[in-house]
């Protein structure tokens, strides 16, 4: 049922070669990949080296990739999951050079890629990221829904959708990103995987992390790391060009999907008004804007803007051209503006929105827009903010 509602979703990911050879789909797994190429490109031949014959067919023998595709001389080849068999992409790389096929290689970890020293054809090839599903690809969008069960196809579409995060954290989190990662202290960085949820949007601070998770700072920035390579999260960087006020330096990290986060922190149902729920409001729109700008071949940095003092706005887009800070309330008060204030008189952006589940729009007379979350995100997905 889950994947016929899902082949039903019209995705945001246009998949364009321009003068390309290849294309690099990356995308955190249960995403919809498989489903977005099937539409764009039905006629592509496909290898999908998750089924373990064709697997280990290729791991014994590279070169029989090149072999096939010499013989049937096809104009399209969808290689899925292809870190899997990483070895396959110096093949690939003959091939762009000698033959007019065109390739779309797709991944869910580009760790391994760079692990196994995978060169990713030389720059030949142009990359695309696939996120979960974002609020313009669905049809009657259910934020409550959205923050307790996250945007991955499987969960949000399902009636149980605590079962398949159970098995998404399990069997995914845990068993491939160990494995692939070859890490071996496991309970630790199954603790890490808690915390790290725990912490999802704070300052990170290493020395903490390690404390609570039995290893050292070090160790705690390279499972940072990994979680990043694997696409299961991404690092916040902090504003960092001083005028007046002192800043912090910090990065933040979030994890890609709310109902993981979640799951991860042992919540049950996160009900409106809670502290929790406003983490994740905050944790969501800041993945629509990632992915507005990512399917919009957009290339401008996001960041954060915080003081020493203690003011804060949560997303700064390009170079201060747009601030937006993020509130789940429908109430705003003056200490809610705090951080656009002191960020205009600092900075000056072009644009100021606080973004908010107030049912109505309002414009401040310092120029701050106070925008409704639907109609922040209709005017980002309309073009209209960035």
């Amino acid at each position: 049922m889950t994947s016929r509602l899902l082949s039903k979703i019209q995705r945001k990911c246009e998949l364009v070669f321009d003068e390309a050879q290849a294309l690099i789909v990356f995308g955190p797994r249960k995403t919809g990949k498989t489903t977005l190429l099937a539409q764009q490109f039905p006629k592509a031949v496909r290898y999908d080296l998750l089924t373990s014959e064709i697997r280990a067919k290729f791991r014994v023998n590279p070169s029989l990739l090149r072999h096939e595709l010499l013989a049937s001389q096809p104009d399209l080849v969808i290689l899925d999951e292809i870190q899997k068999v990483p070895e396959l992409l110096d093949e690939v790389h003959w091939l762009i050079e000698n033959t007019e096929i065109r390739f779309i290689l797709c991944g869910s970890s580009p760790r391994k890629l760079k692990r196994g020293a995978a060169n990713l054809l030389g720059g030949r090839a142009l990359r695309s990221d696939l996120f979960p599903l974002v609020s313009i690809e669905i049809e009657k969008f259910d934020l409550e829904k959205a923050l307790n069960f996250g945007l991955i196809p499987q969960h949000y579409l399902s009636k149980n959708a605590d079962r398949f995060l159970k098995a998404y954290v399990e069997l995914y989190l845990q068993e491939e990103i160990v494995e692939e990662s070859q890490i071996r202290k496991l309970q630790s960085f199954y603790r890490f995987l808690e915390v790290a949820a725990l912490m999802n949007g704070e300052l990170l601070n290493y020395a903490n992390v390690g404390s609570d998770c039995g290893v050292s700072p070090k160790t705690v920035r390279e499972y940072y790391h990994i979680l990043e390579d694997s696409l299961i999260g991404f690092t916040l960087n902090p504003w960092t060009q001083v005028k007046t006020r002192k800043l912090i330096e910090t990065a933040k990290f979030y994890l890609f999907d709310t109902g993981v986060v979640r799951y991860l922190k042992g919540l049950p149902k996160v009900p409106a008004k809670t502290r929790e729920f406003g983490n994740l409001f905050e944790t969501f729109m800041i993945h629509e804007v990632r992915a507005y700008l990512a399917y919009s071949q957009l290339n401008h940095a996001i960041s954060y803007w915080r003081t020493v003092s203690d003011f804060e706005v949560d997303l700064i887009i390009g170079k201060m051209q747009i601030a937006v800070e993020f509130k789940a309330t429908e109430t705003i008060s003056s200490s809610d503006l705090r951080g656009l204030r002191a960020l205009k008189e600092e900075h000056s952006p072009e644009k100021t929105f606080l973004v908010c589940l107030a049912p109505k729009a309002k414009k401040y007379e310092d120029g701050i827009v106070c925008l409704p979350y639907q109609d922040f995100l209709k005017a980002l997905w309309g073009g209209k903010i960035v």
